[in-house]
């Protein structure tokens, strides 16, 4: 019997294939820089071993990325949703747009972000001082609204009106939901679009009040060198998820590229870089 996970990998790439990866006339596969023979070479493997067909052009940037979001989307909530028994929670899965005018302001941990937003409204200077770096949106997020004190005590008398006064997850004590986890999503990696999610990952971190959510970045880059530029380092993102990490590693044997395949392992075995097909596990714990 195939695992659900099983299953919903072999979805999440059918909508790739469908919506984003394919390969043109030339044999460029739609994630890979034509201006790099390995890029090339690497995007075509990954993209015969999904069993892409050719002939479709690239799709524009910023319609890649989005449909890109919108399949993760999709993806984590075929699976993540389905984990409940491991982590229960009245929990939602969405792109950020939905919420984008609050950005994280909008969750609990974050909710004082507000206050500041406003004030840098009002006075030209401290939003020069400020900049705009604590306005994050993130691609995809998982949230958990709070509990209603029936729900909490369903099975027992767990609280009462006058004690646990300050904790988030009581309904009576906030409105806002907590955010669970900010998912960046970049289906082709270059330099700044790795810094701009290592930012973002920064101050997420910098400006909690609350417990950190999981900060994770998802990527269909088929070159190692791009990929170790958001995977390296510590204290920013949780982990790196790939698209096809096995298909990846395969295509680096076939290709012959010594330097790549040491460095995807290298990632791996350092808990850098994972397969898609972990992230919803990890999201549990």
């Amino acid at each position: 019997m195939t695992s659900l996970i099983s299953l919903r990998r072999k979805a999440f790439h059918t909508d790739i294939l469908a919506e984003l990866l394919s390969v043109d006339a030339r044999g460029v596969a739609s994630n890979a820089d034509s201006s790099s023979t390995m890029s090339v070479k690497l995007a075509a493997s990954i993209a015969a071993k999904l069993k892409s067909e050719t002939g479709r052009d690239r799709l524009a940037g910023q319609t890649s990325g989005s449909k890109f979001e919108t399949i993760v989307e999709t993806y984590l909530k075929s699976t993540f949703l389905s984990l409940g028994h491991l982590r229960p929670g009245d929990w939602e899965i969405r792109k950020m747009g939905t919420r984008a005018k609050l950005g994280i302001a909008g969750f609990e941990q974050y909710g004082h972000l507000t206050q500041l937003a406003l004030l840098a409204s009002q006075n030209p200077e401290l939003a020069v001082a400020l900049g705009a770096d604590y306005v994050i949106a993130p691609d995809v997020i998982i949230f958990r609204n709070p509990e209603s004190d029936d729900s909490i005590s369903a099975k027992d008398e767990i609280v009462d009106l006058d004690t646990a006064r300050l904790t988030p997850l009581r309904k009576v004590n906030n409105a806002l939901p907590s955010l669970h986890a900010s998912i960046s999503c970049k289906w082709t990696l270059r330099s700044d679009r790795a810094q701009n999610a290592k930012s973002e990952a920064l101050n997420l971190v910098r400006n909690r009040k609350g417990h950190l959510p999981h900060v994770v970045a998802v990527t269909g880059e088929p070159m190692p060198s791009r990929i170790a530029s958001l995977a390296l380092g510590t204290g920013d993102l949780d982990c790196v998820y790939h698209f096809a990490l096995p298909e990846l590693q395969e295509a680096l044997v076939e290709c012959n590229d010594a330097s790549g395949i040491d460095l995807v392992n290298n990632l791996v075995t350092g808990k850098r870089l994972k397969d898609i097909a972990d992230l919803p596990l990890d999201l549990v714990i």
